[in-house]
């Protein structure tokens, strides 16, 4: 038995150079596929990349313990870092 094919409903338009359009059409000829499972396969990739760290992540117990002990440990006087932030800042007004 097939696995059920989803139905993409919802559009996404985006604007490109020419550059950057015919960089893309020849990743999709590369790849032998269409633009469209090019695009949606690529960016749903890219996205889940990004929120990786950001979603629900499991532990083993021991990964659990070794997580708080990392995170109750005293920071550390960096001294780069503290002269840093006290030197002014170049974004303020």
């Amino acid at each position: 038995m097939s696995p059920p094919t989803r139905t993409r409903s919802r559009r996404l338009e985006i604007r490109t150079t020419a550059e950057e359009r015919d960089l893309i059409d020849r990743a999709v000829d590369a790849t032998g596929t269409d633009l469209t499972t090019f695009i949606v396969t690529h960016i749903t990739d890219a996205a889940r990349g990004v929120l990786a760290d950001r979603d629900r992540f499991a532990l083993s117990p021991q990964g659990a313990d070794e997580w708080e002990r990392i995170n109750r440990r005293p920071a550390k006087e960096l001294a780069g870092l503290r002269r840093l932030f006290e030197r002014p800042s170049p974004f303020a007004e």
